[in-house]
């Protein structure tokens, strides 16, 4: 449980209590994650009684109704009566806690209630000037009742919310006697001011809301008192239930992070009589360390691999317990757990045996003998005999005393009467662990040799990133990264050595070409002819030191090397991964833009009245369509004028075609790139260079998109004026990117970061640029393909604007193709698939600014979106299919 520290050879019974090595100076105040989750819980509400005000108008009309009716029989005098009483009152409540705290030396909370109290009166501001007006009148109504005198009452009540602000954030609700008073009195307060017609039943609720958001919102933004117990706390604690400790030292080299962070604290503490002890300190802010990542995991992973996300501290305190004697019961080398005990009402302690072992993360390689690696293997079969799930076997969980002994500590995640697939995760990690540091070949054949052939290759699906710690997965997201650097360096380096090889090739034939020529023996056709063939020789020469180069370099990541060593030992061992994750962050965010897409779209096509689309003008409708089916010609020219390889034309537009129903599926940029690569790869090219191909099609494709956007941009800037100076605009963003790219190349991370991608872009796309190059005319239907690609786009915008604007149309079409530009890259940057939601919302603001109506820009739109994204959908999944018969996908 804690470092290898000797305790002091003789302890004097008169020896004062002391510290030693505690906690650096604990911080005043730390920023609770339950303080924002009942802030953002507050907003969401608040939200839900703005909605139902403005838009169950019925209801809340009905509801006063009925209040008013009940209010009739109220006597006058009772009700003026209760509301003096409960005025005075609720403002009196809270100074007398005020006082009470101040004499008790508690100043601190008074003033973060102040100071929620008055933030809170600003928003009751805030909300009051902003319902009268600026408020639709459903809101109004609903939280507003008319005046005698005229006029209408407070939205929300500006006493009120800083009250409950106020009581909120200096904690009242921990002391009961304070808390039913204050509340009596707000209760009754409002009831009053409900009977009396100052006040409606939405508006109390807002009310509450707010002062109650405020207050969370100010706490976690200050921070709450830290209330952690300290190690004299610890020492007074340990007297309790028994103990004569003398000196508490804080373990030292705990890794603080998110996957472990709910650990506690570690001391080591040494007693008048007898062996020292571990003693683990859980306080409430602890356990909320890694809440949010918690949350996330059981969002996204299925219920059976991840535990509960919030454990109060008794339920932690009895499952640590029962875990550490449910291992010592099955035999496994566990810390023995001697006594438990609450350290007042936000920490526990749990006290063990000490060990003064070092984890398997501080060893070093030559003391990690097979020896070892075998006896922590027999920890994790003893504890999957009772059916005990660890659940975090990394190398900080895994302990060796000074005997050679390995303890298995950090039970708390673990698990009772665990499933077969969290047992397997238990193996899938060990694996893992033990094979990051003596390999993957000792780590199995260990494994294989305690557990026996069945047991390893039963864990082979769990061998994925997603089933591992975090901790882990950092460690194999570093050493990939690792691994492409050195793949990446021994390509540059092999692609140099190549060149260079040429070119002292060249150097030498030209000497002996130039002694040739003097002796009048070289002839002028020979020359050539050899010429044509040592540059394909050199070419091929190069391919093959690359290919050769990357080979060479290539190593497989560790979760591969573990899958072949199982695979050697049982070669019909299941491969498949078992699909952990419920849903994937892309797949979460996709959906939300999608469905904020699919209500645009909904909310545009409602605002097009029938009458506008019959009226539109068919001939440009017409030329809108051709101007489409052109699109991918040009589309296929662009590709192709990027492969040196000979491959079909016309296949390769039908493939464009098969890409309008890829992109509806996946994001843009993504799904084309892919198909363009398979294809590719298909029709013959290598992988490699394939991938080169369409990597420098997009590089090509995406300068050429900035310099049309700048060339455009300029024109749209001084098609009004006489002079050729553009638009501020222009200038504007001109500076704009100036000044982000001089902010990425000041920040070193981010430089870092350019210049690596770069470097691996450089790797592959610049030689397949250089054999391009080499055939003018392939560079030139490249170019043109690009050209041809972006321009029929901008006819097909056009023609769809003219259709609607019937001869009345006033952009230029230098203004369509900013438009156009502009959105398309909206487009690409859009997590939906085909930019569902942002390119229509792009283009139509865009066109709105540029000068067209609304009611034209609208529909417009939607047919230039129908004919370029929704028609093709059902034609490219012909041609997918087609495709896909031929393997030619």
């Amino acid at each position: 449980m804690g470092q290898d520290t000797q305790p002091p050879e003789e302890a004097h019974p008169d020896m004062p209590e002391r510290v030693s090595g505690d906690e650096p100076l604990l911080a005043a105040r730390v920023h609770r994650p339950s303080d924002l989750m009942r802030l953002l819980a507050g907003l969401l509400a608040i939200g839900l009684v703005i909605a139902v005000a403005a838009f169950a108008h019925a209801t809340t009309s009905g509801l006063e109704e009925d209040i008013n009716k009940g209010a009739v029989g109220a006597p006058d005098v009772f009700v003026k009566i209760a509301g003096l009483v409960s005025s005075i009152a609720v403002l009196l409540v809270p100074v007398a806690f005020a006082i009470e705290r101040l004499i008790k030396r508690d100043g601190l909370r008074i003033a973060d209630g102040v100071l929620a109290a008055v933030l809170a009166h600003g928003v009751t501001l805030a909300t009051d000037l902003w319902v009268a007006q600026a408020a639709p009148g459903t809101i109004q109504d609903a939280l507003t009742q008319p005046q005698s005198g005229g006029g209408l009452t407070d939205p929300v009540h500006n006493y009120l919310a800083p009250v409950i602000a106020y009581m909120t954030a200096v904690g009242m609700a921990r002391r009961p006697r304070w808390r039913v008073s204050l509340w009596a009195v707000l209760l009754l307060d409002a009831f009053t001011m409900l009977v009396a017609g100052y006040t409606t039943a939405l508006s109390i609720v807002l009310t509450v809301l707010i002062g109650w958001t405020v207050a969370y919102g100010t706490l976690y933004a200050v921070g709450s008192p830290n209330v952690r117990p300290t190690g004299q706390t610890l020492l007074a604690g340990l007297r309790r239930v028994g103990f004569r400790p003398v000196t508490a030292l804080r373990a030292e080299g705990v890794p603080d992070s998110s996957d472990i962070g709910d650990r506690g604290r570690r001391y080591i503490v040494t007693l008048e009589d007898g062996p020292p002890l571990d003693v683990t300190v859980v306080d409430r802010e602890q356990q909320a360390h890694g809440f949010f990542y918690r949350v996330w995991r059981r969002i996204t992973l299925r219920t059976i691999t991840t535990r509960r996300s919030i454990v109060s501290l008794r339920q932690a305190l009895e499952q640590e317990a029962l875990l550490a004697y449910a291992a010592i019961a099955a035999g496994a080398n566990a810390p023995k757990l001697i006594a438990t005990s609450e350290l007042g009402p936000d920490a526990v302690m749990l006290v063990y045996e000490h060990i003064g072992g070092r984890s398997l993360d501080s060893l070093d390689d030559k003391e990690i003998t097979d020896e070892l690696v075998r006896s922590a293997w027999r920890q994790v079969r003893a504890l999957q005999s009772r059916r005990i799930a660890h659940r975090r076997l990394a190398g900080d969980a895994i302990l060796v005393d000074r005997s050679g002994r390995v303890f298995l500590t950090d039970l708390r995640g673990g698990e009772i009467a665990a499933g077969d697939l969290v047992l397997r995760m238990d193996i899938a990690q060990l694996l893992t662990t033990l094979g990051l540091r003596v390999g993957a070949e000792r780590a199995v054949a260990a494994a294989v040799e305690v557990l026996g052939p069945d047991s390893v290759a039963g864990c082979m699906p769990l061998l994925q990133p997603i089933a591992l710690s975090r901790s882990t997965r950092a460690t194999l997201r570093r050493l990939a990264r690792e691994r492409s650097k050195r793949e990446r360096e021994a390509v540059l380096a092999a692609s140099e050595a190549a060149k260079r090889e040429r070119e002292l090739a060249k150097a030498e034939a030209a000497t002996t070409t130039a002694v040739d020529r003097t002796d009048g023996r070289t002839e002028n056709v020979r020359a050539e002819k050899a010429e044509r063939a040592e540059k394909k020789a050199d070419k091929k020469a190069e391919k093959r030191a690359l290919d050769t180069a990357l080979d060479e370099a290539r190593e497989e990541d560790l979760l591969a090397q573990i899958r072949r060593q199982v695979l050697l030992i049982r070669p019909q061992a299941p491969v498949e991964p078992v699909r952990l994750e419920r849903i994937k962050p892309r797949t979460l965010v996709s959906l939300i833009a999608g469905a904020v897409a699919a209500y645009f779209l909904l909310s545009q096509i409602a605002r097009t009245p029938l009458s506008t689309i019959s009226q539109a003008d068919w001939r440009w409708v017409a030329a809108a369509v051709l101007f489409s089916a052109v699109s991918y010609v040009a589309a296929a020219m662009s590709l192709l004028g990027f492969v040196p390889e000979r491959v079909g034309f016309w296949r390769t537009v039908v493939a464009q075609v098969a890409g309008s129903f890829v992109k509806i599926v996946a994001p843009a940029a993504v799904g084309g790139v892919a198909l363009n690569t398979r294809f590719l790869q298909r029709a013959g090219v290598r992988p490699g260079l394939a991938v080169a191909s369409v990597g420098a099609s997009q590089l090509f494709g995406l300068g050429a998109h900035i310099l049309l956007l700048l060339s455009f941009g300029y024109l749209t800037g001084t098609e009004k004026s006489q002079s050729f100076t553009p638009s501020r605009t222009v200038i504007a963003g001109l500076l704009t990117v100036a000044v982000l790219v001089l902010v990425v190349t000041a920040i070193p991370f981010m430089r870092k970061f350019v210049s690596t991608r770069l470097r691996s872009l450089f790797a592959g796309v610049v030689p397949r640029m250089l054999d391009v190059l080499q055939r003018p005319m392939k560079l030139l239907t490249g170019i043109g393909g690009m050209l041809l690609l972006t321009g029929v786009f901008v006819l097909c915008l056009d023609a769809s604007i003219r259709a609607f604007s019937h001869g009345n149309q006033t952009v230029s079409y230098a203004s369509v193709a900013v438009v156009f530009l502009a959105g398309n890259a909206l487009g690409s940057a859009a997590p939906t698939p085909g930019g569902v939601g942002a390119v229509e919302g792009a283009l139509t603001f865009g066109l709105v600014a540029v000068g067209l109506p609304l009611e034209v820009a609208t529909p417009a739109v939607l047919l230039y979106r129908l004919l370029t994204l929704w028609i093709p959908v059902l034609p490219g999944w012909i041609c997918f299919n087609w495709l896909t018969k031929r393997e030619a996908l």
